[in-house]
């Protein structure tokens, strides 16, 4: 909300920038974040609202509000008390994590429990309460299906893109797969922004069911049926804190998957210097903390780790990511082979996992489905049944970045390479993104091509180019 700094009600009621009110019309009220302003682009009397909060709030302009300042928010004496040394039981954390998706906490107060969260990290049981809480604030999937498959990966390795791939594959052999996935928060795609233009991901419960049923998987934006929206919340906040801890990331992952109703789960664990997960005790930690976790659930869960120390795959942004993904499932002869490769690990992990292949044989069996193009055939149909298949968007506007001498490939940089896709407008731009020419310990000769920036306008390529410039060892090409 917007509101004069010199008005009757900023004045009287001692309101200063960036205070919670509570803004009411009739019976109808939201919580809202005051910006104050002096210049005359509102009067005295009037206040401006975020279109979130006209909508909510269903006013016309003209219309007469209330302003007060927000009740306490009681919840917040249990973040202090977690501050000073208190474990936090079911109840402690429910009441937060409804204040929170309720809109009652502020983004400081929202920063001091993620923080208090990661830097005394949270008990088994804190994680267990945390996730059950998470799940609570939204809805929930129910299937009739004894076992309902999923897979997850914890993120930081650009062009990642197995999900379409596995689902393929696991639907094509009778398994259930309800995927619901994200988009993009700091990354320059989500599976959700990759799927999006191929097909449309937007789809309501009794819309997801109907292609579930239909073909048994689907690939759609969990966001649109409000699976976990605490989750979301959390995660916006702890990308600009740059906190990321191990409990909080447990209880993001698993309260997705059970709010989606999976039985069994596969864990993608990329470990790299520049990937989510930097080393192998990193690795074993999270993956004890998720097993016990999910066992706590009744999920049996499975945790697949894989090499962090490069993209997988040549495209990193959505339509780029889409290409390779329609390359692997029609099996080209130019199908890049990383990407294929994790998919059918996974795949067959899954397949395994589940007892659809016995032990060892996962693998094989996601790759003969895959060769025999019953995972490609599985894939249009899905497509189909969530309203249509679509092509991917070519850029307008490329330039490609070439090696400054002769010599190997010794260091991509996931976090750089990520950064470098997200300026040239990915993942708003679905064409957008970058085209990876290269790959590790490769050899190269002077003026060989590394990568090829795509973007939508001159302007954002310059921009991207610019920091490209400023980071030439984002490729490090050693003589």
């Amino acid at each position: 909300m917007f509101l004069r700094k010199d008005s009757h009600i900023s004045r009287s009621e001692g309101f200063t920038a960036h205070t919670r009110v509570l803004v009411s019309v009739d019976q109808r009220h939201v919580m809202a974040t005051l910006y104050q302003i002096e210049d005359g682009f509102i009067a005295a009397n009037e206040v401006g609202l975020s279109e979130a909060a006209w909508r909510l709030l269903g006013i016309q302009d003209g219309d007469r509000i209330r302003i007060r300042h927000a009740p306490t928010v009681e919840s917040l004496s249990l973040v202090r008390s977690r501050i000073y040394g208190r474990e936090l039981d079911d109840d402690a954390l429910q009441a937060i994590i409804t204040d929170i998706v309720k809109g009652r906490y502020s983004t400081i107060e929202i920063s001091a429990f993620i923080t208090t969260c990661a830097t005394r990290p949270l008990s088994r049981r804190e994680i267990c309460a945390l996730t059950r809480a998470m799940v609570a604030s939204g809805e929930r999937l129910h299937w009739d299906d004894m076992i309902v498959a999923d897979k997850h990966s914890v993120g930081g390795l650009p062009g990642n893109r197995t999900t379409p791939i596995v689902v393929a594959i696991a639907a094509a052999l009778g398994l259930t797969m309800p995927k619901t996935s994200s988009r993009a928060i700091t990354s320059p795609a989500g599976t959700a922004d990759t799927m999006e233009v191929l097909a449309p991901v937007s789809l309501s419960e009794e819309q997801i069911r109907a292609v579930v049923v239909r073909e048994r998987g689907c690939i759609v934006w969990g966001g649109a049926v409000d699976l976990s929206p605490a989750d979301d919340i959390l995660i916006r906040i702890e990308r600009a804190l740059d906190l990321d801890s191990e409990g909080q990331m447990i209880a993001s992952v698993l309260s997705k998957k059970i709010a989606a109703g999976a039985t069994h789960l596969v864990i993608d664990m990329p470990v790299g210097p520049t990937a989510k997960v930097r080393s192998a005790a990193e690795a074993r930690n999270l993956t004890e903390g998720l097993t016990g976790a999910a066992a706590a659930f009744g999920i049996k869960l499975k945790v697949v780790r894989g090499d962090g120390n490069q993209p997988i795959g040549r495209g990193i942004g959505p339509a780029l990511e889409a290409r390779d993904v329609l390359s692997v499932l029609k099996c080209e002869a130019d199908a890049p082979s990383d990407l294929r490769d994790r998919a059918l690990v996974l795949a067959g992990a899954l397949l395994e996992l589940t007892g659809k292949a016995a032990p060892g044989q996962g693998p094989a069996m996601a790759a003969t489905t895959l060769d025999s193009g019953q995972a490609w055939a599985k894939f249009q149909r899905i497509c189909e049944a969530q309203g249509g298949m679509r092509t991917p968007p070519q850029s307008l506007h490329r330039k490609t970045l070439t090696a400054p001498c002769s010599g190997t490939i010794t260091i991509m940089d996931n976090r750089r390479l990520a950064r470098l896709a997200k300026l040239a407008g990915a993942p708003e731009d679905p064409a957008a993104g970058l085209d990876m020419q290269v790959r590790m310990s490769e050899r190269v000769e002077a003026g060989a091509p590394l990568c090829t920036v795509h973007a939508e306008t001159p302007g954002e390529l310059a921009y991207a180019l610019s920091y490209a410039d400023a980071n030439p060892d984002i490729i490090a090409v050693r003589a």
